[in-house]
């Protein structure tokens, strides 16, 4: 493939009705309204697919890019388990209110009812008001009659874990984990390629028509965890090296505290996405320099196979091994 490079994309932007303006403030997004609630950042999902933001690819799509040159784009590895598709997706999230109560379903529910990838995520905290706070999974084990009488009874909160968190936190959530992000955090977010979602508690709000958003009731039942859930992860941050945080069937991440130089090499098998979550940092590549901030996310392409990562960053690397 020519013009190999490490590629930014043009932000997709998502009006959510707990959004607030943080992208803007913490991020620096060009955002424009009040509650914009996300920024995707790289992404194949239907009808919000990447743009190239940056050199001689600018324009082209992820999937126009991987369609004529999956290995050097996904790697040979990835290519082969996944075909000509982007497996993951990329977000900065903003609450400035509490999202909805929802779950997401497995791999195999997903493809039966949807198509779709399940949706297993997790969430790196960026920014945590006082008091933030996040829902994941029951404080105890439950089951489908508990935890549809308490639905029932508008008391679904009192049987669910909320838990404080503070800039710097981490969390893995497998599907069937129900969860919320509360008002005042901005997280990044790595997930599945999905957008199945099932709604299931939203604080009786309403748009600024007087509707209520749908929720997915009968649907989420049988997608749920009942069983209460570690979701919480530990992990080293030793510096100028790459730190292991998560590392699952569907992606690895690793967490670099950058103050320095690190060469880095790559063996062709997947890509590997940065997100910067603090600082600024820089790519050398092929004699050429790219830059980055806070807020800033980059595909190396898997045929980019050796670059040097310099500054004074907090830096995620996710891949697929």
């Amino acid at each position: 493939m020519k013009n190999v490079y490490p590629l930014q994309f043009v932000p997709i932007l998502k009006e959510r009705i707990w959004g607030g303006e943080k992208l803007k403030t913490v991020l620096n997004k060009s955002i424009e309204s009040v509650t914009t609630g996300e920024s995707w950042e790289l992404s194949t999902v239907e009808g919000d697919v990447s743009v190239v933001a940056n050199g001689a690819l600018e324009g082209r799509t992820l999937m126009q890019l991987i369609d004529e040159s999956p290995n050097e784009i996904l790697g040979t590895a990835v290519y082969q388990k996944f075909g000509k598709q982007f497996p993951l997706l990329f977000k900065y999230l903003d609450a400035r209110e509490d999202l909805s109560i929802q779950v997401h379903p497995n791999d195999e529910l997903a493809k039966e009812r949807h198509n779709s990838f399940g949706k297993t995520e997790m969430w790196y905290i960026m920014q945590a008001d006082a008091d933030a706070r996040i829902i994941v999974g029951f404080k105890e084990k439950s089951n489908a009659e508990e935890y549809v009488s308490n639905l029932k009874n508008k008391s679904l909160l009192s049987i669910l874990d909320a838990v404080k968190v503070k800039s710097g936190d981490v969390f893995f959530l497998e599907t069937g984990t129900v969860h919320a992000i509360g008002a005042g955090l901005v997280v990044a977010e790595i997930q599945q390629t999905s957008d199945i979602t099932y709604r299931i508690y939203d604080f009786d709000r309403v748009d600024a028509q007087g509707n209520e958003r749908e929720l997915h009731i009968d649907q989420a039942l049988d997608a749920i965890n009942y069983d209460k859930v570690d979701t919480y992860k530990q992990y080293a941050k030793e510096v100028n090296r790459s730190n292991s945080v998560v590392d699952c069937p569907y992606f690895t991440t690793n967490f670099i505290p950058l103050d320095g130089e690190i060469n880095m090499s790559k063996n062709g098998e997947t890509f590997t996405v940065y997100m910067c979550v603090e600082g600024v940092f820089e790519i050398a590549y092929n004699g050429v320099k790219y830059s980055y901030k806070k807020g800033d996310t980059v595909l190396i392409p898997a045929a980019i196979d050796s670059f040097v990562l310099s500054g004074k960053a907090s830096v995620l690397e996710i891949y697929i091994s």
